[in-house]
């Protein structure tokens, strides 16, 4: 039986990642909010009601749970509709308990990144035109220093803005998300403001903290040819472009060039810091001219893929590696600000954690600059239009009573965590299911 260890860099930051409306509970104040008391919107009906009851302060629970994984760092979201729940109000009390969080973080000698905005937006700024108007830049802005100002003692790892590309498609393109619409013009102009506000907000974070480290967390898709036919390649090209590069070129380049949509925005050239990268699967793409409501193209996973159990992804860890490759061709440091997949019966989970870790370890080990993993997520919670259907959890949730119930999969990360490494003896004792996988002959 071959025995090997695969061991990461010194300083690597191990975690998980959460986001404020998925885990707090009674966000009352913004669209997400607002979208699940419609019928219709969330799968079975399902509201976020507490979430994972953090506003409450579960969370020393479950960073209780976080440092008892030998985890060493953390990545979660404030809530702007907290922090500023009306255009002329700012909540001190929202900002003291968020805080708080940063100081527990601290003292569990865990290393925090916060993110600004992960989806949800109040619902004054949804009156205003949201995303949509271009005023945003300076409201996000002016949300980023007060913000900022208040919690940058306790943090110096900041991303501007969750998956951009899924917040336009989600809810400009006919996604599930609110507001609900599904055009084309909107959701471009969506993304340019997107990228206009971070670079808003890049400015600020740099004014009030110098030493700040500041990126976007990027949510990339593979999209694989199924064929070598012309039009194949080239609808695969466009979504490419389109959903993973057009965002994050623009900040490369400050020209931003996205579905005919171009303006150059030189205030948005070369500011991340570093890339975050998002990676959960990707499609296999081919050209279809029936389905126009899709750019004439046809996604799905090969036959003999490895499904998760509500067949929301496969597990493809070659898919890992090249969204690693396009996150180093901005030649900036890279963190994994979110990878996992949705298993209640914690089986297909210990396999996919651990491919796409070997995956990640064959990057590192090529001198791509991965400098942490925050993996997705921590504890089951409310997957936005999917409500409580697919669970992603290294601890079960039971949304009813709180109770948390630890998956083998939390004492698998938590031994990868320890070790800064995976070794032999992990997968055997872990998950001696995929030793061969691992290790083979």
């Amino acid at each position: 039986m071959p025995r090997a260890a695969f061991n990461y860099p010194n300083g690597f930051l191990w975690g998980t990642a959460t986001a404020a409306h998925q885990v707090e509970g009674n966000n009352i104040n913004n669209d997400w909010w607002a979208w699940e008391q419609e019928p219709g919107h969330i799968q079975d009906g399902d509201r976020s009601g507490k979430a994972c009851d953090w506003w409450a302060g579960r969370w020393r629970e479950d960073f209780n749970r976080v440092q008892d994984t030998w985890q060493n760092a953390h990545r979660f979201s404030v809530e702007w509709s907290r922090i500023q729940p009306t255009p002329d109000r700012w909540d001190e009390a929202a900002l003291d308990r968020y805080r708080m969080m940063l100081i527990g973080l601290r003292e569990r000698n865990m290393t925090a990144m916060v993110t600004l905005h992960h989806f949800s937006n109040p619902l004054w700024l949804v009156e205003m035109g949201g995303w949509e108007n271009e005023a945003i830049v300076d409201l996000f802005a002016t949300y980023t220093r007060r913000t900022v100002d208040a919690l940058k003692s306790h943090c110096q790892l900041w991303i501007t803005i969750n998956e951009p590309n899924v917040f336009a498609y989600g809810g400009y393109l006919g996604g599930g998300f609110p507001p609900g619409k599904n055009d084309q013009k909107a959701a471009f102009q969506v993304l340019l403001n997107m990228v206009k506000a971070h670079a808003a907000a890049y400015e600020v974070i740099h004014e009030l903290q110098p030493e700040a480290q500041v990126g976007i967390a990027h949510h990339w898709r593979g999209f694989q040819p199924a064929n070598q036919g012309p039009l194949t390649r080239y609808v695969g090209k466009r979504h490419d472009e389109i959903f993973n590069g057009g965002l994050a070129t623009s900040l490369k380049t400050g020209k931003f060039d996205v579905g005919g949509l171009k303006e150059e925005v030189l205030q948005a050239k070369d500011t991340q810091d570093f890339i975050g990268l998002n990676y959960y699967t990707r499609d296999l793409i081919k050209f279809d001219p029936t389905k126009s409501n899709r750019a004439f193209s046809d996604r799905y996973f090969s036959d003999d893929a490895l499904l998760s159990e509500t067949g929301f992804m496969a597990n493809d860890p070659q898919g890992f590696r090249d969204a690693i490759k396009w996150a180093n061709n901005f030649d900036l440091p890279i963190y994994v600000t979110e990878n996992g997949c949705d298993d209640s019966k914690d089986d297909f989970r210990r396999r996919y954690l651990l491919e796409h870790l070997l995956a990640m370890w064959h990057m590192v080990n090529n001198n791509i600059p991965v400098k942490g993993y925050f993996h997705w997520t921590l504890v089951d919670n409310f997957e936005w239009e999917r409500g409580w259907s697919q669970r992603f959890g290294l601890w079960a949730l039971d949304p009813q009573t709180q109770v948390r119930t630890k998956r083998k999969s939390a004492d698998l990360y938590a031994e990868i965590c320890r070790t800064n490494a995976i070794t032999s003896e992990t997968v055997e004792k872990f998950a001696p299911e995929v030793y061969d996988l691992i290790y083979p002959e």
